[in-house]
């Protein structure tokens, strides 16, 4: 495998752990408030299909971003209104918005278009173009550098750096600012936040509205960057991928990055060696295929050691009178 090779396979993890990274960053800020949330897949694949289909309605990137998010908020506010408001079962609200977002995107996609739950193919303006930074072909010739700042560091979209930049802006809100500090703390022990007079509802309510845009975001990614359109069922796992990798972060947002960088880095080795030879044995297409999900299962059966999650998590808040 030659330099060249390896550049390829990075730059192509790092397109592939996007939607995984801004997802798993969307669990993060949910589930340090108590909210456990396994709606992540169904709220991606919504803000995929409404992003898809804004953008190829109004010929704009930019305002299916925006639908995107708009299509993963309302399943926020509906998760929201299930678990913390009404004191549902966390979990169940989870898999009820997944199997909703399922369900509609097929439907609202076959009305509408009439192909088969798809959406027509995005062109121009209605996708994100990738982003030449500055000296990128100057340095381009360069050995070792030229290619990683020219092929590995420019030429992504803007979706992608604003995934990375989220992960110091992540960890400065959480460690070092009021309402992150609040933010924990009411994931841990929500009864001593409101005796401080902050509302618990509130901001678990904030943490979810994150939550619901972070996904939109990276359901619009999916549709609008990584690929030229919507088809059914596109998110692929990738909501339980991403709550696989934040369990493997232990909860932190630096962690988050490796974790989602590991399973970005599986998928883009799989798409690119389908039948791996390795001189004894070649590994079969659909076992290279099945590396991040069977990743996910070790992950999850917990063979990364202990990871303990706040303390709050999954419970309903009810104030003492």
């Amino acid at each position: 495998m030659d330099f060249a090779t390896i550049i390829q396979i990075l730059d192509s993890a790092v397109r592939l752990m996007t939607p995984l990274l801004l997802a798993c960053l969307a669990g993060l800020y949910s589930e340090r408030s108590g909210v456990f949330d396994i709606g992540l897949e169904g709220k991606m694949l919504m803000a995929a299909f409404t992003a898809a289909s804004v953008a190829y309605v109004t010929g704009s990137a930019w305002l299916g971003l925006m639908a995107g998010i708009m299509g993963s908020l309302a399943l926020s506010l509906i998760h929201g209104l299930a678990s913390i408001t009404f004191r549902g079962n966390q979990l169940i609200s989870g898999v009820a918005i997944n199997f909703l977002a399922s369900g509609l995107t097929v439907l609202l996609g076959q009305k509408i278009f009439g192909l088969g739950g798809r959406t027509p193919a995005l062109e121009g303006n209605a996708r994100f173009g990738e982003i030449t930074l500055p000296f990128a072909d100057a340095l381009r010739d360069v050995p070792i550098i030229g290619p990683i700042y020219a092929e590995l560091i420019s030429g992504h979209t803007i979706l992608v750096y604003l995934a990375f930049a989220m992960v110091p802006l992540t960890w400065w809100v959480l460690n070092r600012t009021r309402f992150g500090l609040r933010l924990r703390a009411v994931g841990e022990n929500p009864a001593s936040v409101d005796t401080a007079g902050v509302s618990v509802t509130r901001l678990r309510y904030a943490a979810i509205a994150i939550c619901g845009i972070l996904c939109g975001i990276a359901g619009a990614y999916l549709a609008t960057a990584l690929s030229a359109g919507f088809v059914k069922e596109m998110t692929a796992g990738r909501g339980f991928i991403a709550l696989a990798a934040l369990i493997f972060a232990k909860w932190r947002p630096w962690s988050a990055l490796g974790a989602t960088f590991l399973f970005g880095l599986l998928e883009a080795i799989a798409n690119r060696y389908p039948n791996l030879d390795l001189g004894i044995i070649t590994i079969p297409s659909m076992f290279m295929n099945a590396l991040p999900y069977i990743l996910t299962v070790i992950i999850l059966a917990g063979f990364v050691g202990r990871a303990i999650p706040p303390r709050a998590g999954g419970e309903p808040y009810v104030k003492e009178r």
